[in-house]
């Protein structure tokens, strides 16, 4: 998956992964982190997500990065803000108002120093946007940058995948472990199906899918 397929679906408004609501898992389960109000939260493959705005309402100094120009723009302007808009090296824009940063850019790209404030990260659409070969690039490099602690609220679609193709794809728990176990504590935190309160997934075929809500912190580096 290049990076021009999410850069030609924004270009198309393709966007049926992007959520009007704050998220209900987001609200549910945030405080199980048990963060103070000033702790950094990052928020990878952003978008437009208003979840952004629920957790810097917290008190939350917020960090996002995106791939699309497009989206980073449209999320400040359908929230009425203005933002600045700085170079980061070669590698990232910053776009930047009211304590929401959103780097414009690769999140490969991404360094220790990029994050090395952030205290938690919020995962509802990136690892389930992945490929399954992205998906380990993915969770290995986001072990390897993040700063030891960190807590990450994890949301993740499973299914029978052969009944369709992703995005979102199908991640199972025990990809999760696979993909973690080495580098964080995992804890479950909720599993349902939720099939019959998703009608666009059931006009797409599927005869299951479960949410699940996991709750990870890294572990400290020796």
């Amino acid at each position: 998956m290049q990076k021009e397929y999410w850069l030609n679906r924004w270009e198309q408004e393709d966007i049926g992964f992007h959520q009007i609501d704050i998220n209900h898992y987001l609200c549910q389960y945030w405080q199980e982190l048990k963060l103070i109000p000033s702790s950094t939260v990052f928020v990878p493959l952003c978008g437009k997500s208003r979840d952004l705005l629920w957790l810097r309402k917290q008190g939350h100094p917020v960090l996002g990065v995106e791939l699309s120009t497009l989206a980073i723009q449209t999320f400040f302007k359908e929230n009425n803000q203005v933002p600045s808009h700085t170079s980061i090296r070669e590698s990232f824009d910053c776009f930047e108002n009211k304590g929401i940063r959103i780097f414009c850019g690769d999140f490969f790209n991404l360094t220790k120093e990029d994050v090395e404030k952030v205290n938690a990260v919020y995962d509802r659409a990136s690892l389930v946007a992945l490929p399954p070969e992205m998906r380990a690039r993915y969770a290995h490099h986001l072990m390897h940058i993040l700063p030891a602690a960190t807590q990450i609220l994890l949301i993740t679609f499973d299914y029978p995948q052969s009944e369709m193709t992703g995005p979102p794809f199908a991640v199972s728990p025990d990809e999760i472990i696979m993909h973690y176990h080495k580098h964080a504590n995992i804890q479950q935190l909720l599993q349902q199906d939720v099939l019959e309160q998703n009608p666009r997934f059931q006009e797409r075929g599927l005869s299951r899918i479960q949410e699940t809500v996991f709750l990870l912190t890294t572990h400290y580096k020796t």
